[in-house]
């Protein structure tokens, strides 16, 4: 094994964290320090890996930053050229809340999801950024309404065997999917709950809180809902409820195993009113048979812990022979796995609140 990056993206700056054996850790940081990071990538498709930062000052506002260097320096596009709303539009952009390079199809191509619902294309790598405007005029648009975090896209999937196949999540909103690289746009919501909308299950207005896509089988997709845990079998053109064994169905986050089929992680939450772990316990919970069963480990000693975990702060490696599992806390903790989620080990302590985890096996 070579070594591994942890990206840990805060409230306060960006801190990287590197290991040959995922059991001791250097710690680096603080980057980009007094900036928000809410999304974080590691681009590993060049001859050296590219971070990508989505940071925020509360007066400059939201930009993309990014290191060729592992931290030692950093770059910004000039205003104008980043992530901004053409002036005729009359929006602005709030946050970036994810960042994606596009590893199957597109070298260079890097999406960003932000606050308000926007899709973005790079094709420079994370430099500059040109707005996707199927989404954006999308007849749905004007009735996404903010979740209790904002009117965020956090989730973006490209198709691993179909370029023009893409599917993004927001919340609320919901799941949509362009069969035509992004021009059009249909909600892929059905089976779905939307508990907290009157009436029958609607077309699209799902609280989606996360999608993560099976590596093996990529029609199949599980997503952690605002109340609800699903998986579909179709590409997301239908969804069965696979919340049955786990202690709540209430969570933000849900990864899927890098390289093997049907197996993924999410972090269960109490639901609504207080957002802690079930039991005071911070504990992830596993399935290897695609939400047929779960099994649970915990992070914390039981009854101690009352704090949160984000949709973008839990993340797995991509190391072959066992992927590493990551989660960052609100109270400024990272935990790890070496061995998939079997055991865990605090591995820094005392960072601002955690916002975003992102790893990968540098080559």
């Amino acid at each position: 094994m070579g070594e591994v990056l942890v990206a840990v993206g805060t409230r306060k700056g960006l801190w990287l964290l590197r290991s040959s054996d995922r059991r001791s850790w250097e710690v680096d940081g603080p980057h980009l320090l007094m900036k928000s990071v809410a999304a974080c990538a590691i681009d590993t498709r060049g001859e050296r890996p590219r971070i990508l930062a989505g940071a925020s000052y509360d007066h400059w506002g939201p930009a993309v930053s990014w290191s060729d260097d592992l931290g030692a320096t950093w770059s910004e596009a000039p205003d104008g050229s980043g992530v901004r709303f053409p002036a005729d539009l009359g929006a602005s952009v709030e946050q970036v809340w994810q960042i994606r390079p596009d590893t199957a199809h597109r070298p260079g191509v890097v999406w960003a999801g932000t606050e308000p619902s926007a899709l973005w294309r790079s094709d420079d790598g994370g430099e500059t950024f040109s707005l996707c405007e199927g989404l954006w005029n999308h007849p749905h648009r004007p009735t996404w309404e903010p979740g209790g975090g904002g009117q965020a896209l956090h989730t973006i999937l490209p198709h691993p065997a179909d370029g023009a196949r893409l599917m993004v999540a927001m919340s609320t909103g919901g799941v949509y999917v362009s069969d035509d690289a992004g021009q059009r746009w249909n909600p892929s919501n059905s089976g779905i709950d939307a508990g907290f909308l009157p009436g029958e299950e609607p077309e699209y207005g799902q609280c989606v809180h996360k999608v993560a896509r099976d590596p093996v089988d990529p029609e199949r997709l599980f997503a952690q809902n605002h109340g609800g845990v699903y998986r579909s079998d179709d590409g997301g053109e239908s969804w069965t409820s696979i919340a049955g064994g786990l202690p709540s169905d209430f969570g933000f986050p849900v990864v899927a195993h890098p390289h093997r089929a049907r197996t993924a992680w999410v972090l269960p939450l109490t639901a609504d009113v207080e957002r802690m772990p079930p039991e005071r316990t911070l504990q992830v919970w596993r399935t290897d048979d695609a939400g047929g069963s779960w099994s649970g480990s915990a992070l914390s000693r039981p009854g101690s812990f009352y704090g949160s975990v984000l949709r973008d702060a839990m993340a797995a490696d991509d190391v072959p022979d066992a992927a590493g599992v990551y989660v960052g806390t609100r109270d400024g903790s990272v935990y790890a796995s070496a061995d998939e989620g079997e055991s865990w080990a605090e591995i820094v302590s005392h960072l601002p609140d955690v916002l975003c985890v992102r790893a990968a096996a540098l080559p």
